[in-house]
């Protein structure tokens, strides 16, 4: 299809769009009321709204109850750095998931035993129904929350051992890498996969976005000896965050 040939509410949509770039309408202004979009471009009430809709859909203006639509002022996106394995002495949670020295990150989360449905099974190398410990964390960047993550780890590895809690213990927020070496597993080889998906609605509002943006999720596995030790979810907001990889080159 032409871009001429567009239907009229993408073609509204366009128009508004490109208003909220050049500044023309700028954060927090109001975007035109449905009547004046009418008015201004010729249209009907439904391509009007359909219009807004579209705005509304990509995260450029956001409704308040009872006061309109508004633009929304657009985040600056972040780097999330990884190198796959962070310095020892350095080896937080935090850290070991942004590897970016100039962040200060703290976090919180919460353990517990579960039967490992197949795709986790399939990611660890175990059968569906073993039993995993997994931990979720949300970490935070100056009091905000900027990160989710969600690990698994097999208890035929860690159970019973003095590392089965990843953030109790002897080697509590020590990371996979120390914890694993207590049990004479040397991690040798990470395993990355990034996609993006719609987000969750507990997984943006405990992020502080907004219900139906996307998210970028990280998948991500630790080996030892070509064996699953531990693999995780860590899930950001897509539109303030830009993945960046520092990789040796061999």
């Amino acid at each position: 299809m032409a871009f001429g040939d567009q239907p009229a509410y993408l073609r509204v949509a366009d128009d508004l769009r490109k208003k909220i770039a050049a500044g023309e309408l700028p954060p927090h202004a109001r975007l035109p009321s449905q009547a004046r979009i009418r008015e201004e471009y010729g249209v009907s009430d439904t391509v009007a709204l359909e219009a807004r809709k579209v705005l509304m859909a990509e995260g450029l203006v956001e409704g308040r109850s009872g006061s309109g639509t508004y633009v929304r002022a657009q985040p600056v996106p972040r780097r999330l750095v990884r190198t796959g394995f962070h310095a020892a002495g350095e080896s937080t949670p935090f850290r070991q998931e942004q590897a970016d020295d100039r962040i200060i990150g703290t976090w919180e989360s919460g353990s517990e035993q579960e039967e490992a449905g197949p795709e986790i099974a399939e990611r660890l190398s175990i059968e569906p129904g073993d039993r995993v410990m997994r931990t979720r964390y949300v970490f935070r960047a100056a009091g905000e929350p900027v990160m989710l993550s969600t690990s698994w780890e097999p208890f035929a590895v860690t159970g019973r051992t003095p590392v089965m809690l990843p953030e109790e213990g002897p080697l509590a927020g020590r990371g996979v890498v120390e914890r694993m070496a207590a049990l004479d597993l040397v991690v040798d080889n990470v395993a990355e996969e990034v996609g993006a998906r719609p987000g969750r609605a507990e997984e943006v509002l405990a992020l502080g976005g907004v219900p139906g943006h996307a998210v970028l999720v990280i998948s991500r596995t630790f080996f030892a000896g070509g064996r699953p030790v531990e693999t995780a979810d860590v899930v950001v907001l897509a539109e303030r965050y830009r993945i960046a990889y520092h990789l040796p080159v061999k």
